[in-house]
């Protein structure tokens, strides 16, 4: 039990930077999925409604919150429905392509909330049949794990931003939270392969990214 455990915790380690890559362009195909279903029909005849429901049974501290939201969305239902489609949409496409990483992940949590906090009514209202606290928050955290692999990790080659960065380095600003990795001068792969063997790497990151470049056979 005890080895096949340690396999399992190598195959993490050694395909950490392919799994990263994939957990991004999954959410990119949810939040495609959530984008292109924002231009049915009656999708925009139905958002005031929506948001009607959502206020019914809040606290009465919240009903200026919904009544804004209310009369300023039923006023251009369409014009709602249509931008937060396309922003969906914009989203999804950075994260499948890992174009401007950094703003669309925080961009992602500001309208995760806002979704969580109006359609959603912040999950609520709470009582004895209450089941979950809705979705738009946990796509909010979503974003910031991805913020913290992306401070953990650095670029990520399997990006559009990598490609860019190469070209224009001033382009971390906006696709990166740390890009010190981008400053590393990768050595040929077989004096990798000594310095893991040999332990002279101490970086944990390092060791990850250049273990699932041995298994990728990238960053040449």
């Amino acid at each position: 039990m005890k080895s096949i455990q340690a396999s399992m915790d190598n195959w993490f380690v050694r395909h950490v930077g392919g799994l990263k890559t994939a957990i991004r362009i999954v959410f990119g195909l949810v939040w495609g999925i959530d984008g292109a279903l924002k231009f049915q029909p009656g999708v925009a005849q139905a958002l005031p409604g929506m948001i009607s429901d959502a206020a019914q049974g809040q606290p009465d501290w919240l009903a200026p919150w919904f009544g804004f939201w209310s009369q300023t969305v039923s006023a251009n239902p369409a014009l709602f429905s249509t931008t937060i489609g396309l922003l969906e949409l914009a989203l999804a496409f950075a994260l499948l392509a890992g174009f401007l990483r950094k703003v669309a992940y925080t961009g992602g949590i500001l309208l995760s909330l806002v979704i969580w906090s109006v359609p959603e009514g912040f999950g609520g209202p709470y009582g004895p049949s209450s089941t979950d606290i809705g979705t738009g928050i946990i796509y909010a955290f979503v974003f910031l794990l991805l913020l913290i692999v992306n401070a953990t990790f650095g670029p990520s080659r399997f990006s559009l931003d990598y490609v860019i960065e190469r070209q224009w380095p001033a382009w971390t600003r906006l696709a990166e939270i740390r890009d010190e990795l981008a400053l590393v001068v990768w050595p040929p792969r077989e004096a990798r392969r000594q310095q893991l063997a040999g332990g002279t790497i101490k970086s944990p990151v390092l060791i990850a990214t250049f273990e699932t470049d041995e298994n990728d056979g990238t960053a040449e």
